[in-house]
């Protein structure tokens, strides 16, 4: 059967009630999903660029009630032809801020701050994260709470200062193992 081309015209013409409502309802869809989308992109793109450093995903954990330090983890990638060197965190969430390796000898986990500092390679990348690199917050002035955000200022020994924002994610399962010096075996300290 041959439906004559007036017959959808007149039905879903552009003066038609009818495909004004689909227009209207198919434009706020779109323009729904292109919120979502920008907001989705920005979450993601939680990145900060100093010189040639870029700085990845600066993120902590939420810190239970009456907590002194929180850890600090992200990544440092060096898109330059010489390597720079992380030497110092500081912060106002905290009342110092350290930089902290994890490691384990004989069985036992250790904790050391890095007292000249963390080098990133000319075109490499240094991972801070749990169990490993890290930094440590402490005597805490605050407590991080999930879903919010403090600031750091990151210095390094040649692109210089650079101020990050650490998102902050759900505590999370920690162990409660201790150790010699007192730190959790989630790069975090235990309380």
């Amino acid at each position: 059967m041959h439906i004559p081309h007036s017959v959808p015209a007149r039905i879903f013409g552009r003066a038609s009630p009818l495909f004004r409502s689909l227009e209207e309802r198919l434009g706020i869809a779109v323009f729904i999903l292109a919120l979502l989308f920008a907001g989705a992109h920005a979450a993601l793109a939680h990145e900060f660029k100093v010189g040639d450093l870029e700085i990845g995903h600066p993120w902590s954990r939420a810190a239970p009630a009456g907590a002194s330090v929180a850890g600090g983890y992200l990544t440092v990638t060096n898109h330059g032809a010489a390597p720079d060197r992380l030497v110092s965190v500081s912060s106002g969430i905290s009342a110092k801020a350290e930089l902290h390796e994890m490691a384990v000898k004989d069985g036992v986990m250790t904790m050391r701050s890095l007292e000249g500092g963390l080098e990133v390679p000319a075109g490499g990348k240094v991972e801070l994260k749990p169990g490993s690199y890290h930094l440590m917050f402490i005597g805490l002035k605050q407590l991080p709470k999930e879903g919010e955000e403090f600031s750091a200022t990151l210095t390094f020994e040649k692109a210089g200062p650079v101020e990050v924002e650490f998102a902050v994610e759900a505590m999370g399962a920690g162990g409660g193992m201790k150790m010699e010096n007192g730190h959790g075996t989630d790069g975090d300290h235990v309380q």
